[in-house]
């Protein structure tokens, strides 16, 4: 009789640890910024971002060193004594340095905003987030963490990091 009562009393224990087992939340995090670089690597508006951003940069580097040039000339004409021609080099330089100076303000603010519009995609947080459901439901993930979205997150295991599911399960 005893032993029967151990015997229940030992199975009974190891269910209870069974169904406290099953209670235990599974936590999974993922580096967005990580998977956000991935997915947009190759993607065709990531390229025509940096496209237009290299055509920037080469008009800005094409103006300035028309600017160089229009400066060493005005030291040429200043070292012949030949003011007049200086001071008008001088006025071109002025026009030439705002003209830059707007036009580089323009563009900043115009790759800005092309980089913003990439960041908030629809397309790209919706595929995001049906994954992260996919990998959560098929991981057992009761809750899934940003690594950008809290500070709070002081700590966590890399265990639980599934950044790289993500990105292998997106394509990228």
């Amino acid at each position: 009789m005893n032993k029967k009562i151990l015997a229940l009393g030992i199975a009974f224990v190891i269910s209870m640890a069974g169904a406290f087992a099953q209670q235990i939340t599974k936590f999974g995090v993922v580096d967005t910024s990580k998977v956000y670089n991935a997915y947009f690597r190759n993607s065709a508006p990531i390229r025509n971002y940096e496209k237009k951003k290299a055509e920037f940069q080469e008009e800005i580097d094409k103006r300035t060193q028309e600017l160089k040039s229009l400066q060493q000339k005005k030291v040429e004409y200043q070292q012949n004594g030949n003011e007049s021609q200086a001071l008008k080099v001088e006025a071109e330089i002025t026009k030439k340095t705002d003209y830059l100076r707007e036009y580089t303000n323009a563009k900043n603010v115009e790759l800005e905003s092309m980089l913003k519009s990439l960041e908030t995609s629809d397309e790209f947080y919706k595929k995001l987030y049906d994954t992260l459901e996919k990998i959560a439901e098929s991981g057992g993930y009761s809750m899934i963490l940003s690594l950008q979205a809290s500070n709070s997150i002081l700590w966590y295991s890399n265990s639980v990091d599934i950044t790289d599911q993500v990105i292998q399960r997106l394509g990228y």
